[in-house]
């Protein structure tokens, strides 16, 4: 696996830009809620890592990743320079994961293309649980950490 033993959440900060005025949405699944609350943990910790202050972030949960669609668009009509949504799709035995895979992926690129305020895919699409966990906190990083910094370059980029 090419990530295998490397944490990809790392970056420099003199890299990214200033963000002490922007504000940002964040969509969060409550499926499978492990994941997506350490999900969360690593975007919250980065935004204000990167000056961003806590009024300055709005948080909402919608029941699982197919309704970050329409929970993303609702966000998009709040005041704020860029949406994380974040969710998990675990692979089961049925194609209920392809189904909900697809449809979040192409929901959220459609809200990329229709409307102004960016939106950043945080949506784990993972074989088993133990690569949901070394991809939200775990070995591998926090793909949270990686959705909050590119948020920043959007919402910079945007501006």
């Amino acid at each position: 696996m090419a990530t295998e033993n490397n944490n990809l959440s790392e970056y420099d900060k003199a890299t990214i830009p200033n963000a002490k005025n922007f504000r940002f949405g964040i969509v969060v699944s409550e499926w499978n809620d492990t994941i997506t609350e350490g999900l969360y943990k690593g975007a919250i910790e980065a935004l204000l890592d990167n000056n961003v202050s806590e009024e300055n972030i709005i948080r909402w949960n919608v029941p699982g990743s197919y309704e970050l669609i329409f929970g993303c668009k609702k966000m998009q009509q709040q005041p704020v320079d860029a949406v994380i949504a974040i969710g998990s799709v675990i692979q089961g035995e049925t194609k209920h994961f392809d189904f909900v895979c697809e449809g979040v992926a192409q929901g959220i690129k459609d809200l990329n293309v229709l409307h102004n305020v960016p939106v950043i895919f945080c949506v784990l699409t993972d074989n088993n649980i133990q690569q949901s966990i070394d991809r939200s906190g775990g070995k591998h990083g926090n793909k949270g950490t990686e959705a909050a910094i590119a948020a920043i370059k959007m919402a910079e980029l945007n501006k």
